[in-house]
């Protein structure tokens, strides 16, 4: 497979997301990279990790979360942008690696057991391999292990 010419990289508000960036800024130097923070819609129960809030605030507090995770790796402005959409995350990621034309995902997997897993049905990042048409990479724990990633590899 050749290194894919744009990656696209969620952000959900989770601590592992900055690992992601790396890991694709590491593996795939020459790549054009967008950060897509994901807004939940307020009828959802949770939202970017906690509890929903009503406040006019919540797109810009998720673009500069999403804008800290690129700073935090001094990533080049030019070579990684930053972009924002509302909607439940499962649908929304893979719309938008779809029509935005991106040729790879990376994601960061689920800090749930999988018991938990099991119970509460599947976790985001089964639902954005299943319903994504490009490959997905889904790192868990430490990226740097090879038993730390799962990819999918698709034609």
């Amino acid at each position: 497979m050749a290194d894919p010419n744009r990656v696209l990289v969620p952000a959900l508000g989770r601590s592992c997301e900055t690992e992601s960036l790396e890991y694709v800024l590491e593996t795939f130097p020459n790549a054009e990279v967008t950060v897509l923070s994901v807004i939940t819609p307020l009828d959802a129960r949770l939202s970017e990790g906690k509890l929903l809030e009503r406040s006019d605030e919540r797109l810009e507090c998720a673009r500069a979360d999403a804008k800290a995770i690129v700073d935090a790796i001094d990533a080049d402005p030019d070579h990684v942008r930053v972009v924002t959409a509302e909607g439940r995350p499962g649908t929304v990621i893979p719309r938008y690696a779809s029509e935005g034309g991106f040729d790879h995902v990376v994601m960061c997997g689920t800090d749930a057991h999988p018991i938990v897993r099991r119970l509460l049905g599947r976790d985001l990042s089964t639902t954005v391999i299943n319903r994504t048409p490009v490959p997905v990479t889904v790192l868990e724990g430490d990226s740097r292990s090879s038993r730390g990633r799962h990819d999918d590899e698709r034609s």
